[in-house]
Parts: structure tokens; sequence; C-alpha cells
């Protein structure tokens, strides 16, 4: 079957056709890779390697109800219910990345409860208006959806007056620049402002879909969304992370932003 990879227009449909196909596939070997980075039980924002625990961006204190989408095996979430004392359910579109959650905390002996567990679109969570007190995803949903604002008008709308929507995405400058760790990363090769999705197919049928928006795209959602931005956070690569993920590695990241976390709040 044919393999094709590139900047090309794409639907919504497509996209989650082919992102929940892919993650449900990919789920058990991504886990295998890179498992260790992110901890079974842990809560890293992006490939720079900052945690929770370190920026404290979500506020979360102990009862707060918080919903996590995009979870992935849940590592964020199980972090938050052990070490903040949050009433914390992570959801996901693919059942693949949550069947991988199950079977970690199926595998713990340390007597802690299951994450709940919730799968369904990110554009469309299954909750009450004002319902909850914070909403977040590590790298999960934004990028993978066509209409990334419908994501925050949810987590705005499942918010309740003073609650906080935190995302880390990667950073939009990022798209300029091929994905790949050596030098050939650092130079620039397409334009910023192309908003033409990557995708990848297989005999014509996307199997793999990106989304890519502005800096200034993010920030014009969040405010169309209803949401107040507190913080845009572009963390600096720590000279304690060695490894490298992809496309970020420490030479780019001394040099470029890998990833851009954007800290909401609803008034």
């Amino acid at each position: 079957m044919t393999q094709e990879a590139g900047r090309r227009p794409v639907g919504a449909g497509e996209t989650v056709a082919a992102n929940r196909a892919w993650w449900d596939a990919e789920a058990e070997d991504y886990h295998a890779e890179h498992g260790s980075f992110l901890d079974d039980a842990g809560f890293v924002w992006g490939p720079e390697g900052w945690t929770e625990d370190e920026l404290d961006l979500l506020g979360v204190t102990p009862g707060h109800t918080v919903v996590e989408i995009g979870a992935g095996a849940a590592q964020c979430s199980r972090w938050l219910a052990r070490h903040r004392g949050a009433r914390v359910v992570a959801s996901d579109l693919s059942g693949g990345m949550l069947a991988t959650s199950r079977r970690i905390d199926a595998g713990r002996a340390d007597g802690t409860a299951p994450v709940p567990l919730l799968q369904c679109d990110g554009t469309r969570l299954p909750l009450a208006d004002a319902s909850v007190d914070r909403v977040f995803t590590a790298y999960g949903v934004v990028p993978f959806v066509a209409d990334s604002e419908a994501v925050l008008r949810e987590a705005a709308r499942v918010l309740r007056p003073g609650g906080r929507f935190v995302f880390s995405t990667s950073h939009p400058v990022r798209w300029a620049f091929p994905d790949v760790p050596g030098p050939e990363g650092l130079t620039a090769t397409t334009s910023y402002f192309d908003r033409t999705p990557y995708v990848e197919s297989a005999a014509g049928v996307p199997t793999y879909v990106e989304h890519h928006r502005t800096l200034g795209d993010l920030v014009r959602q969040v405010v169309a969304a209803g949401l107040t931005l507190v913080d845009l956070v572009e963390p600096e690569w720590p000279a304690r992370n060695r490894q490298s993920w992809g496309g970020w590695s420490p030479l780019r990241g001394r040099l470029l932003p890998g990833t851009a976390i954007l800290v909401c709040e609803r008034p």
C-alpha cells in the first residue's frame, strides 16, 4: 500500500477517523517508547521535561474536579489524583490509549484506585455546563482536530466561573522548520503562515493528521471562546534533559521554542 506524507487540505471527519485509528494502533508502542520519560504516574507538559510539580500551571488543590482531554494513558491524571488530591476523569478519543491506561492501573501494586476513564471527542464533552474546576491537555487534542476553537469553547462551557483551562502543544514556529533533531532542523523551509494540515496517507486515505495554527490564531481562539489568557509559557530546554524526542532535541531546544503552553481562565 502506497504511503504518503505531506501538507494538504483534509476535513474534520477524515481527521477524526485517521487520528482515532492511528492512536488505537500506536498506543502500546507509544507507551513502550516514551513511558519511561512520561512516567506512568507523572505529569510532564512537553518534551522539554518540565513537570506540573515544577510549574504549577493548573493550581489544583485537594477536592478540585479535573478533566483531562487527550489524556493518552492518563499519566497526568494519575499524578494529580495521587499528589494533589484532585477528583480526576481522563478522557481520550482513542480506545487503545485508554486500554493502555487500564493496563497500567491493573499492574500497579500500591493499592491506589484506577483513574476513571471516558472515551469521547475533545470537541464534544459529555459533561454538564459549569461542572468542573479544571480542564487540561498536555500535547493532546488541540493539534489533532480540524476545529481547535471548538475544543476551547467546550472547555469554557464545562468550567465553573474562575475555572482554568491549560493546554500545551507544539510551538507554532516549529512548523516552519523540518521536524528533525539535528542541524537540518535549524533552517526554516516553509512558511510559518501556511496553515495547510500535515497528513500521512495510505492509498490516498488519511492515516494521521495534524493541524497548524499560528500563535496569534491560538490567542484569538482563546478570546473567542470567552476565556481570559492568563499566561503564555514558552519553556526553555533544561540542561538536565539530554534526550531527543522526534524533532525535539537539546540542540534545537537551546535555539528555538519547542512547546507553547497557554494558561486560560473562565471569568
